[in-house]
């Protein structure tokens, strides 16, 4: 191919003495046209004209990496990334960050000035009107079978639990309201404001309500709360320790 005559081209139209040197077939822009609408019609006879049309057109896309468009892109990704962040998913992926990436965060930990006893009274008065509904009121006629069964599943942020027995000495005779469930371990509030956290594990915790006392083997308790309540408890005897 010859260059084009100005000098600011590098590739230009062959001359028609070339094109039929060459045997090659001059470029006929109406035929092709007719060509690529009849394989359309072809390939796509339900399609409407004006679709085809359509297909046919040419529509120039414009590459910009910078610019404002850009610059507002990523401050939406940011925006995003935050917000995810926030609400306990990973800013990576959108998906609910893990127990590691919440701990990482810090977001199971209670400030100093939030580990008070009274802050958390209200939470144990929800509890005990919970728990109410969930038995349908405690009569004294209610079987102790039927609340140990449904202490399994029930949920314990907000009871006074008592440690009754442990492998640690040192464990034995703690109370206070549970204001965290986690996997192994439950983390309790004292009337002295000091923070306990005390390991499920070969413990046996005693909670009280309603003149009832139920008593949890916290090596059956090893597991997240919302585990728990959709596990299904076999009916066996508990090894005490």
């Amino acid at each position: 191919m010859e260059s084009k005559r100005d000098g600011h081209g590098i590739y230009g139209y062959l001359s028609p003495a070339e094109v039929e040197g060459a045997s090659i077939q001059p470029l006929d822009r109406d035929r092709s046209r007719q060509f690529v609408s009849a394989m359309l019609r072809r390939v796509m006879p339900r399609a409407k004209p004006d679709l085809l049309e359509e297909k046919l057109k040419r529509h120039a896309v414009v590459l910009n990496k910078g610019g404002r468009g850009a610059r507002a892109k990523r401050k939406k990704k940011a925006a995003a990334s935050s917000s995810a962040a926030s609400s306990g998913a990973s800013p990576a992926s959108g998906r609910p960050l893990s127990s590691r990436e919440r701990r990482r965060l810090g977001l199971f930990d209670i400030r100093p000035e939030n580990q008070r006893y009274a802050l958390f009274l209200p939470l144990h008065q929800l509890w005990l009107q919970y728990i109410d509904d969930l038995f349908g009121g405690l009569k004294s006629t209610t079987r102790s079978e039927q609340i140990q069964m449904k202490m399994l599943k029930a949920d314990l942020h907000g009871a006074i639990i008592t440690v009754e027995k442990s492998k640690c000495p040192t464990y034995v005779g703690t109370t206070g309201i549970m204001i965290q469930e986690l996997k192994n371990v439950f983390k309790i509030i004292t009337k002295d404001d000091k923070l306990k956290v005390i390991p499920k594990r070969k413990s046996i915790f005693a909670v009280a309500f309603g003149g009832f006392v139920s008593h949890i083997y916290g090596s059956m308790f090893c597991m997240r709360s919302s585990e728990r309540s959709a596990k299904k408890f076999k009916a066996k005897g508990s090894v005490d320790l």
